[in-house]
């Protein structure tokens, strides 16, 4: 991991050192994901099914979740697991019911009240990665956030799993969650079943969930449809950065942390900022020695070998590189983390502390982990209890509150050029004079 001296560089080096490194995308990704929705529009669910078996290997299925097989499978859980996403999952749902939005009423005058109400989006989608690994972890933090909001219809699918354990595994968290369905379906062909409907998938309004280059890159072409479901966030590689000005901070948890990321996939970016030279080196060295026992070593190393390393002479230079990065996730090492974390404007999640690991955000804290990635944290935040619900706004005006708006709304529509809409306003007055 090269270290550079930030103080040493001029406006566009820094620029570059915070520059993310091109995705290694294959070029045919987009035509594949094109192609894979045509068949599916015009061929529905027989598309579906094909691609499901050139891609997954198995046609499409689905299980109805009932109470007995819930409870079988909660069985051939051992007790520990089962603890740990009851646990991940009650957190999860404390924390959305908690931030769920609450509809408010404005008394803007006499006569004129404007209210915002919340209504949930009737069908969402929710993608969970599957195959050699079941990331249940993801279907927890959608699928509790969208029923914590009250949607009526939520579509999971996943591609189907490798074995009976991973299956049972799937189930039980999706019970957990509060759905009653499964699809095992995945890739770009789940997405194109949501997104137009297929059998017994029905279209869906909005996809959640991460996923590969050909998820992610489904989930942005069906939202680029006209009448298409929209997508929860801009997917990209995962993201930490670490910032750390305690000297005698734990240079191996540092080391893990970074890890954590790296281990994640070839792209994942990692990125250490520090105030001192002595321990860049020291989490350097515990990377080196823990990456040697990691399962995913290779993969780890495939990401590292973007890793950055930047030394600063004071904390306020290491704000402000995680202000205009915009990392997926931030963690701050320092006695001061917490008033730290005031200062950040731009990230997905925060983790202030030493004891504040990545990893409980990733599983049982209770934010979701499903983060804005590549920078988009200057725009977006990550998905909520809010992000399945929809505000709308309710303006009610009685006869003497027209009278009040009925002259300034009249003068703006005419400053527009745009008459009937002033006429529309003076004659609610006119009828209110007429009333009287």
């Amino acid at each position: 991991m090269k270290t550079t001296i930030w103080n040493d560089l001029s406006a566009h080096e820094r620029e570059e050192i915070l520059r993310r490194p091109q995705k290694r995308q294959d070029e045919n990704v987009a035509a594949i994901v094109r192609e894979i929705f045509e068949a599916v529009s015009e061929e529905g669910a027989a598309a579906v099914d094909k691609f499901a078996r050139d891609f997954d290997g198995a046609p499409v299925s689905s299980l109805t979740i009932t109470v007995d097989e819930a409870r079988r499978c909660r069985r051939d859980l051992s007790v520990g697991n089962v603890e740990a996403l009851e646990f991940a999952a009650a957190n999860i749902r404390k924390y959305h019911e908690a931030i769920k939005p609450r509809d408010l009423t404005v008394e803007i005058a006499p006569g004129v009240t404007c209210r915002r109400v919340y209504q949930p989006i009737d069908t969402v989608g929710i993608y969970v990665p599957g195959g050699t690994a079941m990331l249940v972890s993801s279907l927890l933090m959608t699928a509790i956030p969208a029923v914590v909001a009250g949607v009526p219809n939520i579509v999971a699918v996943t591609p189907p799993p490798e074995n009976s354990a991973n299956r049972d595994l799937m189930v039980f968290a999706a019970q957990l969650c509060g759905l009653d369905k499964l699809y095992f379906v995945g890739g770009a062909q789940a997405v194109a079943a949501m997104t137009f409907g297929a059998g017994d998938i029905p279209k869906v309004d909005k996809i959640f969930g991460p996923g590969n280059a050909y998820v992610a890159a489904a989930k942005s072409y069906a939202a680029s449809l006209p009448g298409g479901p929209a997508m929860d966030l801009p997917a990209g590689p995962s993201e930490l950065m670490v910032i750390a000005d305690d000297d005698d901070c734990d240079a191996r948890l540092i080391a893990l942390d970074l890890l954590s990321q790296a281990e994640h996939d070839a792209d994942a970016q990692v990125m250490l900022v520090a105030t001192n030279v002595s321990l860049i080196e020291r989490v350097a060295d515990a990377i080196k020695d823990e990456i040697q026992s990691l399962p995913r070593r290779s993969i780890a190393e495939a990401s590292l070998a973007n890793a950055r390393c930047i030394l600063v002479s004071d904390f306020d230079y290491a704000i402000a590189i995680a202000n205009a990065y915009a990392p997926e996730h931030l963690s701050i090492i320092s006695e001061n983390a917490g008033e730290f974390a005031k200062r950040i404007t731009s990230s997905g999640a925060i983790f202030a502390g030493a004891s504040s690991a990545e990893s409980f955000g990733d599983y049982v804290c209770g934010p979701s982990h499903v983060l804005p990635t590549d920078g988009a944290g200057r725009a977006w935040n990550g998905v909520s209890t809010d992000a399945f619900m929809r505000a709308i706004s309710i303006q009610e005006i009685s006869a003497a509150g027209a009278s009040q708006f009925a002259a300034p709304a009249a003068a703006i529509a005419r400053l527009e050029g745009l008459e009937a809409h002033a006429r529309a306003a003076v004659a609610r007055a006119r009828e209110t004079v007429g009333a009287a």
